[in-house]
């Protein structure tokens, strides 16, 4: 990693962790966790996404194998492929009203009932290839790495002693995850993920107009307390843009 990402990394943790009440030895040792945030092997992001998932699993009703959503979800999934970039897809469906669908590192993906009720099978397929993409071009790896560093500055902050990957409890991978599903994408992050879904669904001969919709959907609902829109802005203009993706994709 170059030096200017790292300081940023540790400018941003030490924001997030109120450094403002570190000591020094304890700013110091946030920034070594922010260093070890920055350079997380592949095994350790893995290790870290498949706990924060379980943890979710468990907090959250997941739809058992009969179940409708489950059933149409295994069917979307069919379409859209078991594999992101050779990373296995797990797919389940959380019993909620919400209206939301994440994926994380390890392949990890989840979508909401309430998603389901809104959406149409064409739709759903456009938002989790959006989804798909966020893991794909590494999105999904840089944001859990900054609510790694994150919690192992607040950590360090309470007890003076530096967070490791294996010394984490189930509450921590608890609030990884929350963290995770919580935190926000960046407005590019988010346009080049709509993009990959456009490519994707357009590879596996899916029509990839069920994106936009689905943005045109949720642009209605953006005075909502709607949690898609929450880390997904979505307006005219991005289902434009998306449009505009899908035209040229045709050229």
């Amino acid at each position: 990693m170059k030096i200017h990402k790292l300081a940023s990394l540790v400018a941003a943790v030490a924001l997030m962790g109120g450094c403002q009440n570190f000591e020094a030895s304890g700013l110091m040792d946030s920034g070594v966790s922010a260093f070890k945030a920055a350079t997380l092997s592949d095994a350790e992001v893995k290790k870290l996404s498949d706990g924060a998932c379980a943890e979710m699993d468990k907090s959250n009703k997941v739809a058992p194998a009969s179940s409708k959503y489950t059933q149409r979800l295994n069917k979307i999934a069919k379409a859209l492929g078991n594999d992101i970039d050779g990373v296995p897809v797990n797919y389940k469906v959380y019993l909620t009203k919400e209206e939301n669908a994440w994926a994380m590192a390890n392949g990890c993906v989840r979508v909401y009932s309430g998603l389901m009720d809104t959406l149409n099978d064409n739709e759903v397929e456009g938002v989790l290839g959006h989804e798909m993409g966020h893991v794909a071009l590494g999105h999904t790896k840089k944001r859990l790495q900054m609510a790694y560093a994150t919690q192992a500055a607040r950590q360090t902050a309470a007890s003076s002693s530096n967070a490791a990957v294996s010394s984490l409890s189930s509450s921590d991978y608890g609030a990884l995850g929350e963290a995770l599903i919580n935190s926000q994408f960046s407005q590019s992050q988010e346009s080049d993920a709509d993009a990959f879904s456009v490519q994707l669904l357009t590879k596996r001969k899916i029509d990839p107009t069920g994106l936009a919709t689905a943005m045109d959907k949720f642009s209605k609902s953006e005075g909502d307390d709607h949690s898609m829109l929450s880390s997904h802005p979505a307006s005219a203009e991005r289902a434009q843009h998306i449009r505009d993706l899908i035209a040229a994709s045709k050229k």
